[in-house]
Formats: C-alpha cells, sequence, structure tokens
C-alpha cells in the first residue's frame, strides 16, 4: 500500500508504484512532527542529508539497531526515486552512466545550454572544476546503482593515520567483517566461477613473483571464505572454496595464496534456503526496506509514528546554526527545523557534503580543515585479448565465460603507497543474440562492456584496471567555495584536483605491473592490444606499452567516483574536519558520512570502509535519547529495575506484552504508547504476577484530557471468549484510573489515582504532572486491599471483593497487569513488580 493516501501518480506510461509506496511529500513530511495537529507527535531527530550509497545504508541500519525505536529519520534526497536496485540486477533496459568518456566540467556544459538538464535520466554535475567530472547521480540510492562491485578490503598498512579507535573498530567483527556480508564480498566463487577463472588465476598465482610490484601472496592476509574455513584447513577444503574438484596436486599453502587473488565483488549469488539472492548490492533496496518497515509499523495515514521518511527532490540549501549546533536545515521545499537532541548527518557525496559544509560553517573556530586535501583514484585501463590456446587448460566454450581477479601491489617512494588491479576477463562460446545482455549482467564494470563484445569462441579479452592511492595532502587538490553563479541559492563547490609527482610514480609502478600480467596471460605468444580503439598486435614477450604508452591508459582525475578525504577524521580540529565518530568538530549535532572523512582512501574502492562506517555511526547513535518534550533528560536504555524488583519491559524489549483490541500500542523511544481505535484496547505482560505485589510503573499524558488505565488482576485474556479480549480486565480485574477530568460524571472515583467505579471515602485527589512530564505510580495489591500512590502522595487505599473480581494469582490460575488504550496518547515505561509478603 501508499505510505499516505495522496494517490499513486500516473506518468503517460506507467504508474509511479515504487515513488509512492517509498516517498513522502515535504508536506506530509512536515504534519507527521506537526504538535498542532498531533500533540504526541515527536520530532525528526535524525536528519540525513542525501539518499545514495552511505545515506541508505545507515538509515537502514539504524531503523535495525535502534529497538528502543527512539529515534525518527528524515531522509532528504535531492533526485528523485530512480529504480530500487542496481541496474544490472535488471533487464538491459538501456539505463547507464556516464563513464569516463563523459566526462565534462560545468562550464562545458553551460556553454552547451545543458547544465540544468539530467543526462542519462539523473546524472548532473553542479561544481566548477579543472578537471572532468561525470558528476553524480541525483536520485534515490544514488552512484551505487552504477557501481562495479568491487570491495576489496584495506590491508591494515592503509588505515595508517586513521584514528585507532576507528581502526579498531573496522578491524573487529562489527567492522569490515559485517559490512562484507552485507555487500556480500565475504564468499568467493558464487558469481563468477568456471573453466576461465581457474585457468586464469592459476596464470597469475604462477607468474606471481615475477610482476613487478605486486605484493607476494603469502604476506597478504586469507581471502575471507578461507579464514572461515579455520585453522590448517587442507588442500581439497580450500580447492571446494575455489571451485574446484580437488587439490589437483596443490599444497593447502598453494591454494591459500591462489584464493587471495579471487575478486572480492559486492554480488550475492546464493542465499540461504527459502531466500532470493540480493545480486549486485546497492544501497536502494536498503532505502526501500527501511521505509516499507516503517510504514508496515505505523499503517497510518497520520504517519505520527513512521520512524522513517523518505523525501525525493529536495535539495539542502544551508544548514543554519547558532554557533554550536544545527538549528534548521534550510531547502528548496522549505525548512526543517532541529530540535535539541537531533542530530544532522551529511552525506551528499565527497564533495556536494563539503560544499554545504563550508558554505554552511566557514568562519566558525575549527573551520579551517574543510575541504583541503581532496583525493582520489590514480586508474589505468589496459585491454589484451589472447588466443584460448595461450591458457595452459585451453578452458572450454560452451557458453559465455567470465573471470574476475584481483593483484594488490606496492610502490615504495619515501613511503609506501599502494595500488591493485583488477582483472575482468570474457570469452565467448557459439555467438547469440543474448551475449550482450548476458555480459551486461556479468561484467563487474558496465563502462568497460563495450571492450568485451570481441570475445569470440577463439579469443579471451582481459581488462586490467589499475587504482592506485593519491596523496593525501597536495595543496593543489581541495574543494572551495565558486563566487560565480549559485546553485539553489547557495555557492558552487570550486574542486581543484592534480596528480603529485609521488603519484605519477605511483602511476608507472602501477602500469609497469600491469604489463606483466598481461604477459603473464599471453603465455609468451603474440597477443592484441586495445589502442587507439582498434586491436594492435605485439610480439610474443613485448610489453603492451610498445603499441600503448603508459600516460594514454589513464582516466581523468575526476572520472573515478571515489573523491575523498576532504572532511576526513582525526583528533586535531587544525588537520581534521570531523572527530572519530564522524561528528564535525565545530558543531556538535552534525556527523558526516562517506569517504570524505576518509583520513587516507588507500587503493580500494571506498564503499566496503564507506558502508562499515554507515552501521559504526548508526550504531553509535541508536542508543542515545532522541528529543524529549521541555527539553528534558533522556536516559539510557535498556531500563534497570531497583533491588528487589524484577523488569516486566526495559525500553528494549516488548516480547513479553501482546496487545488485544482495538487501536494500538507501539514501542516509541523506550516506551509503550497507547494509540486509542475505535474500541478498548490493551497491551498486557503476559508473565504471571505474584498473588500479592507492589507494581511500579511511569506514565506521560500528551494531553490534559487523557484517559486510560493500569489493570491488575485479571485473568488470560484468551480465557473467556470476548470478541474484544480488551474488556476481560473490565469485567474481572479492578483499573487504576488515569484521568484528571474523571469523566464522565466528575466523581472522584472515576478520577485519576483511583480504583475506577469503586466507592472510596478516603480517597485523595492528586493531579497528574503536566503533560510531557513523567508520573511515577505505585501499586500495592495486597490480599483485597488496593493502595495507590501518584508521584509519592497517596491517592487510594481501598478493599473490594467483588466475586470472581481481582483473583489472587496462582500457578492454577495465573492473574496479569495491563495497560489501557481507551483516549489519548500516553506513555508507558519502567514497569517493574516485586512480591509482597
Amino acid at each position: 500500500m501508499p505510505t499516505s493516501p495522496i494517490p499513486t501518480p500516473d506518468t503517460l506510461f506507467s504508474r509511479d508504484v515504487l515513488g509512492r509506496y517509498v516517498c513522502n511529500t515535504f508536506d506530509e513530511a512536515k504534519a507527521a512532527q506537526d504538535e498542532a495537529l498531533n500533540a504526541d507527535a515527536r520530532p525528526f531527530d535524525v536528519i540525513v542529508v542525501g539518499g545514495g550509497s552511505f545515506a541508505g545504508t545507515f538509515a537502514q541500519h539504524l531503523l535495525t539497531v535502534d529497538t528502543g525505536r527512539r529515534h525518527r529519520v528524515l531522509v532528504l534526497e535531492a533526485g528523485p526515486m530512480l529504480i530500487g536496485e542496481h541496474v544490472q540486477n535488471l533487464p538491459m533496459i538501456g539505463l547507464g552512466d556516464p563513464g569516463p568518456g563523459g566526462a565534462t566540467t560545468l562550464d562545458a556544459l553551460q556553454a552547451a545550454g545543458k547544465a540544468d538538464k539530467p543526462r542519462f535520466e539523473v546524472w548532473g554535475l553542479s561544481w566548477r572544476s579543472n578537471v572532468a567530472f561525470p558528476g553524480l547521480a541525483y536520485c534515490v540510492g544514488g552512484r551505487s546503482l552504477y557501481w562495479g562491485g568491487w570491495s576489496p578490503r584495506p590491508l591494515p598498512e592503509e588505515l595508517t593515520g586513521w584514528p585507532q579507535a576507528v581502526v579498531t573498530n573496522l578491524s573487529s567483527p562489527d567492522g569490515f567483517d559485517a559490512a562484507a556480508r552485507q555487500l556480500g564480498s565475504d564468499s568467493t566463487n558464487d558469481f563468477i566461477y568456471g573453466p576461465l577463472q581457474n585457468a586464469l588465476r592459476r596464470v597469475l598465482t604462477d607468474a606471481n613473483g615475477g610482476i613487478t610490484h605486486a605484493i607476494p601472496p603469502a604476506t597478504l592476509p586469507d581471502h575471507p571464505a578461507v579464514a572461515a574455513l579455520g585453522q590448517a584447513p587442507s588442500a581439497d577444503d580450500i580447492a571446494r572454496v575455489l571451485g574446484l574438484e580437488n587439490a589437483g596436486g596443490r599444497t593447502a599453502k598453494q591454494l591459500q595464496n591462489e584464493a587471495k587473488l579471487e575478486a572480492p565483488l559486492a554480488v550475492q549469488a546464493t542465499a540461504r534456503a527459502g531466500f532470493f539472492p540480493g545480486n549486485k548490492f546497492s544501497s536502494g533496496p536498503l532505502i526501500v526496506k527501511a521505509s516499507r518497515t516503517a510504514w508496515g509499523e505505523w499503517q497510518r495515514e497520520d504517519n505520527l509514528r513512521r520512524r522513517l521518511m523518505l523525501i525525493p527532490n529536495c535539495h539542502v540549501q544551508q544548514l543554519v546554526h547558532d554557533g554550536s549546533q544545527v538549528t534548521e536545515v534550510r531547502t528548496n521545499l522549505g525548512n526543517v527545523p532541529v530540535k535539541q537532541g537531533a542530530v544532522v548527518v551529511i552525506a551528499a557525496g565527497t564533495i556536494e557534503s563539503t560544499r554545504l559544509a563550508r558554505n554552511s560553517f566557514q568562519g566558525l573556530p575549527q573551520t579551517g580543515a574543510i575541504g583541503t586535501g581532496l583525493t582520489a583514484h590514480l586508474r589505468s585501463n589496459l585491454t589484451i585479448r589472447i588466443p584460448r590456446t595461450s591458457l595452459p587448460t585451453n578452458p572450454p566454450v560452451a557458453e559465455l565465460s567470465e573471470a574476475a581477479l584481483f593483484l594488490k601491489g606496492l610502490h615504495t617512494n619515501q613511503t609506501d603507497r599502494y595500488f591493485h588491479l583488477q582483472i575482468t576477463a570474457a570469452g565467448l562460446g557459439p555467438q547469440g543474440n543474448s551475449s550482450e545482455a548476458e555480459l551486461w549482467q556479468k561484467i563487474p564494470d558496465i563502462d568497460t562492456l563495450d571492450r568485451f563484445k570481441t570475445a569470440s569462441d577463439s579469443h579471451v579479452v582481459i581488462t586490467i584496471r589499475g587504482i592506485g592511492e593519491m596523496d593525501t595532502d597536495n595543496a593543489a587538490s581541495f574543494v572551495g567555495q565558486d563566487m560565480g553563479d549559485p546553485d539553489y541559492g547557495t555557492p558552487r563547490a570550486l574542486v581543484g584536483i592534480m596528480a603529485s609527482a609521488r603519484d605519477q610514480k605511483l602511476w608507472t609502478a602501477m602500469d609497469e605491473c600491469s604489463d606483466d600480467v598481461a604477459l603473464a596471460f599471453a603465455g609468451g605468444n603474440d597477443y592484441e592490444v586495445l589502442a587507439a580503439g582498434r586491436w594492435q598486435t605485439v610480439s610474443a614477450n613485448a610489453a603492451p606499452s610498445t603499441v600503448q604508452p603508459h600516460a594514454s591508459r589513464h582516466d581523468g582525475l575526476g572520472t573515478t567516483h571515489h573523491e575523498a578525504s576532504t572532511l576526513r577524521m582525526g583528533a586535531d580540529p587544525n588537520t581534521s574536519a570531523v572527530n572519530s565518530d564522524g561528528r564535525l568538530h565545530a558543531i556538535s549535532n552534525t556527523y558526516v558520512l562517506g569517504p570524505a572523512v576518509f583520513p587516507r582512501l588507500g587503493s580500494p574502492n571506498p564503499m566496503l570502509t564507506g558502508v562499515a562506517l554507515s552501521r559504526r555511526l548508526a550504531e553509535h547513535l541508536a542508543p542515545k535519547p532522541g528529543p524529549q518534550p521541555d527539553n528534558q533528560q533522556g536516559e539510557a536504555l535498556p531500563y534497570v529495575a531497583e533491588a528487589g524488583y524484577q523488569t516486566l519491559f526495559d525500553g528494549l524489549d516488548n516480547s513479553k506484552w501482546r496487545f488485544a483490541g482495538s487501536g494500538a500500542f507501539p514501542l516509541v523511544d523506550g516506551a509503550l504508547v497507547s494509540e486509542p481505535g475505535d474500541d478498548l484496547g490493551l497491551s498486557w505482560c503476559t508473565t504471571p504476577t505474584p498473588a500479592n505485589y507492589r507494581l511500579r510503573l511511569q506514565f506521560r499524558l500528551s494531553r490534559h484530557d487523557d484517559n486510560v488505565g493500569v489493570f491488575v488482576r485479571f485473568p488470560n485474556l484468551d480465557s473467556k471468549g470476548y470478541n474484544n479480549p480488551a474488556w476481560v480486565p473490565v469485567h474481572f480485574g479492578y483499573e487504576i484510573q488515569i484521568d484528571d477530568l474523571a469523566r464522565p460524571d466528575g466523581a472522584d472515583n472515576h478520577r485519576t489515582g483511583s480504583l475506577y467505579g469503586i466507592a472510596n471515602s478516603n480517597y485523595n485527589q492528586v493531579a497528574c504532572q503536566p503533560p510531557g512530564q513523567w508520573n511515577d505510580l505505585e501499586i500495592d495489591v495486597m490480599n483485597h486491599t488496593y493502595t495507590v500512590r501518584l508521584n509519592g502522595v497517596q491517592s487510594t487505599q481501598v478493599t473490594s471483593n467483588i466475586a470472581g473480581r481481582g483473583v489472587a494469582s496462582s500457578a492454577a490460575v495465573p492473574s496479569f497487569i495491563g495497560l489501557q488504550s481507551h483516549g489519548g496518547r500516553v506513555a508507558f515505561r519502567h514497569m517493574r513488580i516485586r512480591p509482597l509478603p
């Protein structure tokens, strides 16, 4: 069902079910937190700027780990809802990205009159720069809908310069390991496998000692799938991980090293029984899942308890602050207040995140590092074509075959600098009309698709893509402020990026390594190199550089999509923009997500690390209380009762509580909140009470005229056969009333703190705290006497022994306590009980 009553709109060709079922309008989100419409409305307290790769991962994980449902998340995405998953998980419909060849500059787009028009449906470029960029995918899911899927794990050496607390977390099971499981890059041979993969991997393994600048596999960590086998796995065990029938004479150590060449691809081709695999990872399905989960928890038109709302086509222009905290988010659709206790998470891509931070906070103390030290990746591409007969096993050609391998490299020039080679290969069996479509779904990098169309049943096409890290402190690389024409009323980013002399040396080392890998695959035979758009034959043992010089293989510095480090983490505000939690030094309630915070990029694609940091931030924020009424102090969860009491509800786990009747009793910020329906409702604790006991709890009114109650000593709701079991406590138990207006007649035995409907000449009227404030309620149940204390003052002590009501709990016939949903939204927490003698 849609997320609100607004009808699902039709386009000329289709009905926008995905957009309407996942997204909301700005006005819907505004109404959902409007206290004038609902006195108990809670503000959105986690406001996410951006809905792309890491915003979606963060939002979905926050909803998952926020077991106390403390937070409401508002995601503001500058673009529309496009598709719900990676483009390669769809049929080949023609939806692609600009690729390196489509990189351009804002000046060029403006000169052509195309700066305000999306390219490839959603791609745009908003910053001015000295080099060409493809830009950003302005849509839900962002560039994660198009990425190649390569997810290598950084080596420990590539995390030098990172805060130690972050390194420790990333190295723990909750860090890279958990992120790899989510991406699907923790396993091997479940997507690309078979004879071609095995043949090329074996060639590369055997040649590794002679490949310039390659790191010896024996010095690298084990592949996660091999590590999962435990200590000292057998050669046959590792062979099975590699998709081989047996070890074939190889030792366990040799196969262990061979496994380190497996491509770490974020693709799930298998899943546990009964589940469909996720296929190539993107954050699209995560944000869809989060939105639908939030809707499923609260299927009402008022969106009052919706924990997440996603607003597309919402451009954030500025974060308004008071010098220490953001107080308002200004957008093209309207402004979002940021209440005390709320946070803002900037996750709009490195350049746009830096632009927003710079435009919003420039001039404040501890902001000098914002925009400095821009890095990206050095990238080269070498494509060769070899006869199948050059490979030792001449793999069969019955069908399309693919291979994907990964080789780590190192260049030492004053400091260690890392690179890696992403090796992709394809060979075809008998040509068919579906070969291009199949390649589309299997080649990791869609911008290299055209290179593989010349694969045949006699030749294998291999692309060797080198990716290397850049200097982290190059003054010529930065994100500044462009004072020309504004974008959505605010200054654009001015981007400069340039390779340093050390970068050029690393680039050369990476290209030399690629040459050696090409020669290894050629196997001492003639081969071909794709240069200047055509295949050129290279003699046996001659380097590819004889027909394709190294410099001609280089992609532009702006084309990798891996911009990073302009809001980097660190302890020193003079050299870093955010602390180890990702929070800005200058602003206490604003965090940053994505590669912008990386102190060092290393050679890996930033997706794995970015996902790990997104999960880490979600886990950091989840336990924190959200904004409280009247700026009261929030409390830590789980709640722990005082000595002698049994906790019935700890603010996180409501599994002991069942709901019956009309309305609802959702878990909200560590409390159970009554939501009235058209008849009585009841949330009751399935833990039987003692025969005599003291019950303590807290409740909070949302309005002065709220009308609910606490029931004691009633039987199991299923024991009476009622159509609405919520009436069982009314007829067989006793209610401690909560209604300051004493409806319907103003009588004391209908007023807060009374035993409802039971005459009591000793009643003492005790008023509730104002709405929004917590009240302490204590109920003693002793034989047939009921004593009630409200906020420490006794309101009732009355004896009632009506036949069939208030029967003391026993092992044979237990009794229970429950919370009534009748009139008004009232929150209950700290329910605990202890026996009385």
